[in-house]
């Protein structure tokens, strides 16, 4: 089936970007407690919650973030946002354990590769975050969008590390638990000019099952600080996985993040 329904959701969402700020931004708090009442149980687990509000590390402080966790909560992007074939989330990907529970000999590869399969690039957050998983209905694809805050420093110092991989691990050799040997490639990935800083990769996994059958796992991983606060985008599938709606869904998310907290240095 083809993928350009997907594309077109998205990339409408994106152009549409600068009225849906500002409903967004009027109503932040409103919102985040909205979608709180209207999300899923205590018992329903924390990656299908559309979104999962996330409470903060114990070690960090919450003061080291402009935003509240309500404003934090409402600087997710949804299902609602992005439209048909994206829905919430029916459990973690097939192709999780089997492709990105893996090892390389390389320490730079190898720490790539945990990041992808613990969707933990920075580390403990210093204030509050929430995050929101979806699946593509038409292709089986799983995105996850995050919003954290962290030390800016930090951010950046990882966001260039991960702008060195495409020259460190542009292929190597990935040993996964699941599906053996598979041939790893990572490129840059252009993202739009927005935020303080940026940066994302396409990984590719190439090989063979278990069983003999052919499988190549496309993951987008993108990054974006907005002051202190950074989203964490991964956009991932066995079939085709489209940039364009990694680099829409980034500038969306990005353009309303930034509407949020600008219009909280307004209320102070």
């Amino acid at each position: 089936m083809t993928r350009a329904p997907a594309a077109r959701a998205v990339l409408v969402s994106a152009l549409s970007v600068t009225a849906l700020l500002t409903a967004t931004a009027c109503s932040a708090e409103d919102g985040a407690a909205a979608r709180s009442a209207a999300s899923a149980p205590a018992s329903t687990p924390a990656s299908a919650a559309s979104p999962a509000a996330e409470q903060p590390s114990p070690t960090g402080s919450a003061e080291s973030s402009v935003l509240s966790a309500e404003q934090v909560r409402a600087a997710l992007v949804t299902e609602t946002d992005l439209g048909e074939p994206w829905i919430p989330t029916r459990g973690a990907a097939t192709w999780r354990d089997g492709l990105l529970k893996a090892t390389a000999q390389d320490a730079d590869c190898r720490r790539l590769l945990d990041a992808l399969y613990t969707e933990d690039l920075f580390g403990d957050p210093t204030g509050p975050h929430a995050a929101v998983t979806l699946d593509d209905a038409y292709s089986d694809a799983q995105l996850r969008y995050q919003v954290a805050a962290h030390p800016s420093a930090e951010v950046d110092r990882t966001l260039a590390w991960l702008a060195s991989l495409p020259g460190t691990c542009e292929r190597f050799t990935a040993t996964t638990t699941g599906a053996g040997r598979q041939e790893a490639r990572v490129a840059e990935l252009p993202l739009p000019e927005v935020g303080d800083a940026r940066a994302a990769l396409r990984i590719t996994l190439s090989g063979r099952t278990p069983d003999g059958a052919d499988s190549h796992l496309t993951v987008d991983l993108a990054a974006v600080r907005v002051g202190e606060e950074t989203i964490t985008l991964t956009n991932g599938g066995l079939g085709e996985v489209v940039p364009e709606v990694t680099q829409a869904v980034a500038q969306f998310g990005t353009e309303r993040l930034t509407e949020i907290r600008r219009q909280s240095r307004l209320r102070v």
